[in-house]
């Protein structure tokens, strides 16, 4: 049906001064990855552009920098050393607007290194546990390599292509990636709480995967009826299917299936997604396209911020000046449940980080990127309670939020904005 090759052979197409995407998340090829960074030699000025990518970066080596550029769209815990040592850049973008950016040769690819299932009996490979922004850089890069893989799930929506779209094939037959979770923290655990308790029946959600949605999950098996329109999800939402919590039944658009552009988890996820046609896979200008969001009445978003200041200001992607992460889906989310009928946008998050430091702030950091406007967020939620912003003065605001600090902060905070805005 096709024939493979070496991924020796394969990456000899990549050239000096080439753009090359690499699938995201768990689906990130790392055979293909290893055999273009063995040419470092070789090479010189080839842009790695990606998305978070789970695994190894090799190509991310300082070292390397005359070989390699990386241009992450989300910043990733495997390449953000990068920034600071000068051979990353980051480009902000939603998740909704990036495949634009290849669509409209914003960004030129030369190649695009994928990761697939075995094709059927037709010819047809799916792109498995990651579509977001591949089918096109499949699309309009020169060149399209894949790592063929026994052990990628066969996933059903649109990330399915053809080999005739395959320039060079890879076979391996390797495990994907594993995120396992772990525990919620009692903190996290009455964050979740306070989200979970803003959920109502017939609701649709997004969330992410982390220990603040796995505790939102675990409170609702009494719930009926949700569906799931998320920009990925994890384990915690099988057990919930498996229960008919989640079905789906009440979506305003593709109701009876959960929507999602990337998956991350255990084997026991991998396995279930398996050839399931109640997960359905989209390209992430569909998952987190506003207009196609505020179709699910009653949309429920949850995501979390790095600091959030007393008027409501949400920053999401960077400890002041230092980039951390990425703009992502957050606002595509916050915006599409902000229009839906019944919708809740929610920005949950704990008081303080881990030293104590609190993360509700009089004024955001120097520097710091502001991801949600003040304009845009509902409820901000910590383990202290809710702070129900829409439709509130400023002054409104920045009572709500000092009551959801720590205890130990709250008087600073509220002395801390009024001198500064006495100014």
């Amino acid at each position: 049906m096709y024939k493979s090759v070496s991924a020796e052979e394969a990456v000899k197409v990549i050239k000096s001064h080439s753009k090359v995407y690499i699938q995201a998340a768990a689906a990130a090829p790392q055979v293909l990855i290893k055999a273009m960074t063995a040419r470092h030699e070789e090479l010189r000025n080839v842009q790695i552009c990606q998305l978070h990518t789970e695994g190894e970066a090799p190509y991310a080596n300082p070292e390397l920098r005359d070989s390699f550029h990386v241009n992450s769209f989300f910043i990733g815990k495997n390449v953000r050393h990068t920034l600071k040592a000068g051979n990353g850049s980051y480009t902000p973008v939603f998740l909704s607007e990036l495949p634009l950016l290849f669509k409209r040769n914003i960004v030129d690819l030369q190649v695009a290194l994928i990761h697939v299932s075995v094709p059927d009996k037709h010819g047809y490979c799916s792109l498995g546990v990651s579509v977001e922004a591949t089918l096109a850089a499949i699309d309009n890069a020169d060149y399209v390599i894949a790592q063929v893989n026994k052990q990628m799930p066969r996933t059903h929506g649109a990330g399915i292509i053809h080999i005739s779209e395959i320039n060079a094939f890879v076979e391996c037959d390797e495990p994907l990636p594993i995120h396992e979770m772990s525990e919620p923290s009692e903190i996290e655990k009455r964050i979740g709480n306070h989200v979970a308790g803003l959920i109502e029946d017939r609701s649709t959600l997004q969330m992410g995967i982390g220990n603040i949605p796995n505790a939102v999950l675990t409170l609702l098996t009494n719930h009926k009826d949700l569906g799931l329109h998320t920009e990925m999800f994890s384990d915690g939402v099988i057990d919930l299917i498996l229960k008919d919590v989640i079905n789906g039944n009440y979506k305003g658009i593709n109701r009876g299936r959960a929507l999602t552009t990337f998956l991350m988890g255990s084997k026991r996820l991998y396995d279930y997604v398996d050839d399931n046609p109640f997960i359905e896979m989209r390209a992430s200008n569909y998952t987190n396209d506003v207009s196609i969001i505020k179709l699910n009445p009653k949309m429920v978003a949850i995501n979390s911020a790095i600091e959030v200041d007393v008027t409501g200001q949400v920053c999401a992607d960077s400890i002041g000046t230092r980039m951390y992460s990425g703009v992502g889906g957050q606002m595509d989310f916050i915006r599409g449940a902000s229009l839906s009928e019944g919708g809740k946008a929610i920005i949950a998050l704990p008081s303080t980080t881990k030293n104590g430091i609190s993360r509700i702030v009089p004024t955001l950091k120097p520097g710091a990127g502001v991801v949600t406007t003040r304009s845009h967020v509902h409820y901000v939620v910590t383990e202290n309670g809710i702070a129900n912003l829409y439709g509130k003065t400023i002054q409104e605001r920045v009572k709500a939020l000092v009551n959801i600090a720590h205890p130990d902060h709250k008087e600073a905070i509220d002395k801390q904005y009024f001198e500064l805005a006495r100014e």
